[in-house]
């Protein structure tokens, strides 16, 4: 089976967020069965193209996160613009989203 990975588009902000969630919950639940009958444990999503956003793209990519988690799976994101690492940062959502962002121990 061939490695696969979804793709946000370009642009994500409040006003295309109904569109977007509903074309990524639709291909997220077609992953999760790939991700599945490959006996895989991720569902991949690449931000490289992700050029134009506002911090509704956190709501998304927290949702799809939660949809995921509700069926034994998870997301790796990959790809990430700085700049939605340092939003993420500023929201208090980066651990959540990255493992890499984890905070350090006191």
């Amino acid at each position: 089976m061939p490695d696969t990975m979804l793709k946000l588009p370009a642009r994500v902000r409040l006003q295309e967020l109904p569109d977007v969630w509903r074309e990524l919950e639709t291909a997220l639940r077609a992953e999760q069965a790939q991700v599945r009958q490959g006996a895989g444990s991720a569902v991949r999503l690449n931000l490289a193209g992700l050029h134009d956003f506002d911090s509704a793209v956190l709501t998304l990519l927290l949702s799809a996160m939660r949809q995921l988690q509700q069926q034994g799976l998870s997301l790796e994101l990959s790809e990430a613009p700085t700049k939605l690492r340092e939003l993420a940062r500023v929201y208090g959502v980066a651990s959540l989203l990255w493992a890499d962002e984890a905070p350090a121990a006191a």
